[in-house]
């Protein structure tokens, strides 16, 4: 075993459960023996890799660390994460993905992954879309509150299909049930005979807010394939959430999830 993988190993011994470990943890979880899990804890120290806890024998991890940690938090954006969350999802399940934002009362794609089925959808980056009328863009109002939603839209708005909202209640009422569920879902709305189903994500360091996204012919899908989708596109984005430390972000509550609207 190199030095690098036996430091790497200790440094996946803390969790947000174990903020510091002693040479006896190292015995117990890596099985190593005591006297080289002695040195090694001096030698990470020595290396500015950990510190130690006071006048104690544990060990946690160092400034050092910290300092990277949060160099690689702003070197992988957000959009590059939700990216290849949205490309690994859709190549597992073959329909078109895409990563969206906001900008005021619309939604515009910035990423597409175009699905491999022989019906697909297939939207060109950089489109406008209403927020409102969308998964997309209801998976982003969602985060925000009644009040600054109502704030958006002064004059109302205009419902391009039967299928999307007609009234600010009606809006708000899709935004609480988006809320609920953790995951948007639209259905023939903006862009006609499309399905589709969006998770918000933002980023509190930078401000920056994405929708994830996975849309398909509507006829196409079963609901087997649908809860699958949810939950995969649940999975990535709650991973993201979780590194990123989104407090806006909305769990996937599976009860919701197993109804098709």
């Amino acid at each position: 075993m190199s030095i690098l993988t036996a430091a790497a190993d200790v440094l996946r011994c803390f969790s947000s459960t174990r903020h510091d470990v002693t040479v006896t943890d190292l015995v117990s979880l890596l099985g190593m023996p005591k006297s080289n899990a002695s040195r090694l804890l001096r030698a990470m120290r020595d290396e500015g890799l950990l510190e130690t806890v006071g006048d104690s024998k544990r060990y946690r991890p160092s400034l050092l660390l910290a300092q990277v940690g949060q160099l690689y938090r702003f070197a992988a954006s957000l959009i590059d994460r939700a990216d290849a969350v949205v490309g690994r999802v859709s190549d597992q399940i073959g329909h078109t993905g895409y990563i969206s934002v906001r900008r005021g009362t619309e939604i515009i794609g910035v990423t597409a992954h175009p699905g491999r089925h022989a019906l697909r959808v297939v939207t060109s980056i950089g489109d406008r879309i209403p927020a409102f009328a969308s998964s997309t863009g209801r998976a982003l109002l969602a985060r925000l509150s009644d009040d600054e939603v109502r704030a958006l839209y002064p004059d109302g708005f205009t419902a391009p299909s039967e299928t999307a909202p007609r009234t600010m209640d009606e809006l708000l009422t899709r935004l609480a049930e988006t809320r609920r569920a953790g995951f948007a879902e639209s259905h023939d709305e903006a862009v006609r005979g499309v399905r589709a189903i969006s998770i918000g994500l933002g980023d509190p360091a930078t401000g920056d807010e994405v929708a994830l996204c996975i849309s398909f012919p509507a006829a196409t899908v079963e609901p087997g394939e649908r809860l699958a989708i949810i939950k995969s596109l649940a999975e990535g984005a709650a991973e993201i959430a979780a590194l990123i430390q989104d407090k806006r972000f909305f769990p996937l509550n599976l009860s919701n999830a197993e109804t098709a609207p």
